[in-house]
């Protein structure tokens, strides 16, 4: 296994999300390694696909953005993860966890993944797209089969 200096761990907050993140911390206490917390809301003007515009509300990705924020900060606080270690961005996600990795030098991102098959497998998952855009390793850690 190699050594790893910093470790990025996406969170969705799922009651998986625990799992992943013990699994990351294991992974940073025994190399010595930092490690950050993202979580990504994803823009809402990316999840409505259908012919008929609606209205967006430009504060909703904000709001949930902030909703968020007390959420990781609950979850590094129980943890011991330290304010400057917690990310909350707006975007796809995958494309966001990704950049930030690149942005902190990170040489590893974990990342839960529910084993998807057949067409969810086909219209992708956060974790594939991270595998795939990622330039350092990447650990999916099997949850919720």
């Amino acid at each position: 296994m190699a050594d790893y200096r910093q470790i990025l761990v996406a969170v969705d907050f799922s009651t998986e999300s625990r799992v992943v993140v013990n699994k990351a911390l294991d992974i940073a206490r025994r190399n010595n390694a930092g490690l950050s917390l993202i979580h990504v809301v994803e823009y809402t003007g990316s999840v409505y696909a259908g012919d008929i515009p609606l209205p967006e509300d430009l504060e909703l990705d904000q709001r949930l953005a902030d909703q968020a924020k007390g959420q990781l900060e609950a979850m590094a606080a129980e943890l011991g993860i330290a304010e400057s270690a917690r990310i909350v961005e707006i975007g796809v996600p995958k494309r966001e966890i990704v950049r930030i990795a690149g942005e902190q030098g990170a040489d590893l991102i974990v990342i839960g993944s529910h084993g998807r098959h057949g067409l969810q497998l086909l219209l992708g998952s956060t974790a594939n797209g991270v595998l795939h855009l990622a330039k350092c390793d990447v650990l999916a850690v099997r949850v919720g089969t």
